[in-house]
């Protein structure tokens, strides 16, 4: 296995990771996935940083019941960052109203000393149809 089939396929693994603590609701191990400088922009525009959705995730803002998010590929950078790019099918509570969500999505990963770590996330909603 090359390098860069090495880090894609340690991308693949950490973005099931991110996604399945979402849905468990493991807010201590997503928070362990993110950088500090974490930039996560939802599908509605708004941008949060890593303090500010994990504060609204563990208040209960966001409630994730059901998520899919097939990645159709990484781009490898460099030796330390990556680009996961794909979609995300996730039924949510936001604010107290349920949402069916269908977006793509964007995941930036840099290597830190203490790991692969998402610096950012970009959701863009997928249009309803052909366009």
């Amino acid at each position: 296995m090359t390098a860069s089939e090495d880090i894609v396929a340690q991308i693949h693994q950490l973005e099931d990771q991110r996604f399945g603590a979402v849905v468990a609701g493991d807010w201590d191990a997503f928070e362990n996935l993110c950088d500090p400088e974490l930039v996560y922009t939802h599908g509605n525009g708004v941008v949060d940083t890593r303090e500010d959705y994990l504060k609204k995730c563990r208040e209960g803002f966001y409630v994730y019941h059901r998520l899919e998010h097939p990645i159709d590929r990484v781009i490898v950078i460099s030796p330390d960052t990556a680009i996961a790019v794909g979609q995300m099918y996730a039924d949510v509570t936001s604010n107290g109203t349920d949402r069916q969500l269908s977006s793509n999505i964007i995941g930036v990963w840099t290597r830190r000393p203490e790991g692969w770590r998402l610096v950012a996330h970009q959701s863009t909603a997928r249009p309803s149809s052909g366009g």
